[in-house]
């Protein structure tokens, strides 16, 4: 004689149908919920060039902050109409990320941004160059300034 097993096989069928379902639900509780806006495609040569070459200065109670920009005819034909500036400050916690959060936008063909020299600590800078319809470059690399 074989024992009743019909009990075990629903009780084990209704723990992994929950254990799934529970998975289920989780993952789609992760992310941020923030999803970045559509942006159209982009066709070669369609694009803005990034901005090269930033350096920062601290004269006379004042930062600058300078950098260049060329159009590529092959790669990066579409002139910008804007450089939007982006500052970061050191994340409160050791590894977490810093945020950027843009300070100024820059209008072309000025190269140049300055603001009051801010408060004691480190400060990280970096340009992006935008064009018309928001068609944005890619990020220059990022400058680290020290105030004393």
């Amino acid at each position: 004689m074989r024992p009743f097993q019909g009990r075990i096989k629903w009780a084990t069928t209704g723990v992994i149908t929950g254990v799934c379902l529970c998975l289920v639900m989780m993952a789609a509780g992760i992310g941020c919920g923030k999803k970045a806006p559509p942006r159209a495609l982009q066709k070669p040569g369609q694009s803005v060039a990034s901005p090269g070459d930033p350096t920062a200065t601290l004269d006379n109670g004042q930062l600058t902050l300078t950098w260049s920009h060329e159009t590529d005819p092959d790669d990066a034909a579409l002139p910008p109409k804007y450089f939007d500036v982006s500052m970061a400050v050191p994340a409160a916690c050791e590894g977490c990320p810093f945020v950027f959060e843009s300070v100024a936008r820059v209008p072309v063909p000025d190269m140049v941004f300055q603001m009051p020299v801010p408060e004691p600590g480190v400060r990280y800078f970096r340009v992006q160059a935008v064009g018309d319809h928001d068609v944005r470059s890619q990020y220059s690399r990022t400058v680290v300034v020290e105030v004393p």
